[in-house]
Order: C-alpha cells, then sequence, then structure tokens
C-alpha cells in the first residue's frame, strides 16, 4: 500500500483519500467516478455539473444532483438547448439547485452548442481520451490539468461551450472515465 489511499468505510476497502468523508462520496467514488460515459447527455451533465461545481464543494452538487437532473430535464440536451428566458427565471427561483444565473445560463448555452456538433458531444471529448496516463500512487500525482484537457477545452470553447477551462475539463476527464485516476492501490482501479 502506498499509505495513500483510505479505508475508512465499514467495508474496509481501500479507497481515494477524497471519496471516504461521506456515504455520497463513497457511492460516487465507487459506483460512477472514473467509469466510461458514452452518450451525449451523459457527458453534458457531468459537464454541466462540473461548470456549477467551481468554488463550490463537490458534496454539495452531488446532493443536489436529483435535482439538478430534475431541473434540467434529465439533462437532454435538445430540451435544455431549447429552455427560454421563462426556464432561467423558473431555474432561478429553484432552491434545489445552485441559483447562479451565469451558470445557468452557460448550461443553455453549452447544449445549444452540443447540438451543432456534427459528431456529437460524446464523440468529440472522447477524442481526448488519456489510456496511458501514468497510474497515480498518491493523490500529489493527480494533476489539477493536463495538455489534453488544455486542449479540449480550447477545442470546446472554439465550438461555443462556456466556462470550460482546463481544471474544468480535466474534472470532466476523470468523471467520465476518459483518464483513470483512482489512485494505485484504490479497490476501485484494482478491481477493473
Amino acid at each position: 500500500m502506498t499509505g495513500e489511499v483510505r479505508s475508512d468505510a465499514a467495508d474496509g476497502r481501500p479507497r481515494c483519500p477524497w471519496a471516504t468523508s461521506a456515504p455520497d462520496y463513497i457511492a460516487y467514488h465507487d459506483e460512477e467516478w472514473g467509469r466510461p460515459v458514452r452518450d451525449d447527455d451523459g457527458v453534458f451533465e457531468r459537464l454541466t455539473l462540473e461548470a456549477f461545481q467551481s468554488g463550490l464543494s463537490w458534496l454539495l452538487i452531488l446532493r443536489k444532483r436529483e435535482n439538478f437532473r430534475a431541473a434540467f430535464a434529465g439533462f437532454s440536451i435538445p430540451r435544455v438547448a431549447a429552455f427560454t428566458r421563462d426556464d432561467v427565471e423558473r431555474l432561478l427561483a429553484d432552491r434545489g439547485i445552485v441559483r447562479n444565473r451565469a451558470k445557468i445560463e452557460t448550461a443553455i448555452a453549452n447544449a445549444r452548442a452540443a447540438m451543432e456538433l456534427p459528431e456529437g458531444l460524446a464523440k468529440l471529448v472522447w477524442r481526448y481520451a488519456d489510456p496511458d496516463a501514468p497510474v497515480p500512487r498518491t493523490a500529489a500525482d493527480v494533476p489539477a490539468s493536463t495538455p489534453a484537457s488544455k486542449a479540449l477545452a480550447r477545442e470546446l470553447r472554439s465550438r461555443g461551450f462556456r466556462f470550460v477551462g482546463p481544471t474544468t475539463a480535466y474534472a470532466l476527464m476523470q468523471a467520465i472515465g476518459l483518464v483513470n485516476d483512482h489512485l494505485a492501490d484504490c479497490w476501485v482501479r484494482t478491481a477493473r
């Protein structure tokens, strides 16, 4: 063991250290984070949630996730792209989500940009997968951004996406499995 993974959960499984402080984190880490997401709406959901998380706790976003899904039509790209000013006002009044006008308008703009992608959002994003990324042994080995995330952010911005810098792009890459940043001794990495 590297000494970096933790096994604070009742099951004693070694996990990445960020994933052990709350049951929500454990479930997200074990069942979802880093697992491939290849459908457009699924990628759009993760991109939207990563943008909403900026400056906030990921745990807050996880705990509001079902409310986000309800508020944003299940993250259906065509449905969100059709949102109007009335929808923006509805979302600003929704206490179940993060009520930030810029982030709400960004989600709608990003859905519209995704509608314009001939190849679809998932195929575009998956071009930046890095299966040969080094296996992180400690949390310090996990970067905040990479050359691939910088290139992905540039491409998305050039296609009309907003609120997607290299760090947000890298968090998306981690979330949907473009990179596997589970630490070397994490049970999820070794179970794959």
